[in-house]
């Protein structure tokens, strides 16, 4: 028997679409919520959501890697973790037994503009995570225990991430290069040395510095009594004070070095020859960022993507092709990924990938991938509101860097007035290859 055989590109359209009609009808109605700043500067808010028995807590500090001293990198993401050792009011170790006796989860994560915290809990102990939040917003102890203890833990999740993997430092030595050695050219893993050299005193400078009230955005997602939640906050945020103005990098945003940067690396890890390529992009919020996002899913977006269908599936000259974008508070960066296929170059890859750009270039995208970028993204706002946590993450996420919270209900019309030809524009204004890294590792024989 025969069937007829429905391209992946429609069939992930169809899926999208259908995906989209059921969250639709689950998601009507506009997120509400409550705001307030407090007398020291902490900025709340508050969503109910009856929907589950429970409650996420999320706290998001005006602090990423980009804040940073070039000389003493990766203060942020260290953090991230010394900010789970004791406290005035609990002792080390006593974290995770705190949270998960009383049934929940609790995380945290680092970017180039971030730092945030989060957990999620039982609706009948939400006053636990606020507890915890306020007391080590100000109480943490930077003392050598902890400190000794989590340099070991960032050293080895650096090797382990980094230093032992196949290809681990293409994101470092991308981000170097795009960015010039100005803001966004170190990433938030950080040098191990430079955390190796720090002292005590200057972990609690940097803590003193951005571990303030008025640095930070906290929010409050699920099944809540608002008064009661309010009573609780104030309870145990109220009696902070408001700290100094944070002192930030001084280093600026720099230009591109003219020219194409492209570097060869020997990699003894690697079991097969990968080329990764780098362009500077559109910062969050902009028009062109939305637009960008859009021409990067069908770039890169699964099996049915350009990269994917001409390196891996046509040309056969890859083993995997994908890429990225991040929308960064000052700029942004998108690449593409392509783990070369066995008898096969580099220069194969490079050179497919870019055929596949400058055709977007001249000729634009075809009304079925344009079709395709607009329902990702709408099924990604609206996935990206199902649950408390990624709520409460996008609550923060827009008071932060746009100062609107309400833009939670909103930012889909930023998407929904882009058009077709706006991703043309956006290919040939960024994806130049006068301006851009391409750095190709290369397996080396082991000794």
């Amino acid at each position: 028997m025969k069937y007829s055989k429905i391209s992946m590109l429609s069939l992930t359209i169809m899926i999208a679409i259908g995906i989209l009609t059921d969250l639709a009808h689950a998601q009507i109605n506009p997120i509400n919520f409550e705001e307030f700043t407090m007398k020291n500067g902490l900025h709340v808010i508050l969503h109910k959501d009856v929907s589950a028995p429970n409650v996420a807590v999320l706290v998001q500090y005006r602090v990423g890697a980009r804040d940073e001293d070039p000389k003493r990198t990766g203060f942020a993401h260290f953090f991230e973790h010394l900010m789970f050792e004791a406290t005035d009011y609990y002792k080390r170790a006593s974290l995770d037994k705190l949270i998960q006796g009383a049934g929940g989860e609790l995380n945290a994560y680092t970017s180039f503009d971030e730092t945030v915290y989060h957990f999620e809990v039982p609706s009948n102990e939400v006053r636990l995570p606020l507890w915890i939040e306020a007391a080590r917003m100000r109480t943490l102890h930077v003392d050598s225990i902890g400190v000794e203890t989590q340099r070991g833990v960032v050293k080895e999740e650096r090797k382990s991430r980094y230093d032992n993997s196949p290809y681990g430092d293409w994101f470092e030595r991308t981000s170097g290069k795009l960015f010039n050695n100005g803001m966004y050219s170190w990433t938030p893993i950080g040098s191990a040395q430079h955390i190796d050299n720090a002292s005590i005193e200057e972990f609690k400078e940097f803590y003193n510095n951005f571990y303030q009230p008025n640095n930070a955005t906290l929010v409050v997602s699920g099944d809540i009594d608002v008064k009661q939640v309010k009573g609780f906050v104030n309870e145990y945020f109220g009696k902070l004070l408001k700290g100094p103005q944070p002192k930030r990098s001084d280093v600026a945003l720099k230009p591109m070095a003219p020219g194409v940067s492209r570097e060869t690396i020997d990699d003894q890890k690697a079991q097969l020859p990968a080329v990764f390529m780098g362009y500077r992009g559109p910062k969050i919020g902009e028009k062109d960022a939305y637009a960008m996002s859009m021409l990067m899913d069908i770039m890169r977006s699964g099996e049915s993507s350009r990269l994917y269908q001409r390196l891996v599936d046509k040309d056969q000259i890859a083993v995997q092709a994908s890429g990225g974008a991040q929308n960064l508070q000052a700029s942004g960066m998108m690449y593409g990924i392509g783990i070369v296929a066995p008898g096969k170059t580099p220069d194969d890859v490079i050179n497919a990938i870019d055929e596949e750009i400058e055709k977007v270039k001249k000729d634009g995208v075809t009304d079925e991938e344009f079709t395709k970028a607009k329902n990702i993204a709408e099924v990604r706002f609206i996935e990206g509101k199902k649950n408390v946590l990624e709520k409460a993450r996008s609550l923060a996420r827009y008071h932060t860097y746009f100062g609107k919270a309400s833009m939670i209900n909103t930012e889909i019309k930023d998407f929904m007035s882009i058009k077709k030809e706006d991703l043309k524009r956006v290919a040939n204004q960024y994806f130049t290859q006068d301006s851009r890294v391409i750095l190709q590792y290369m397996p080396k024989q082991k000794q």
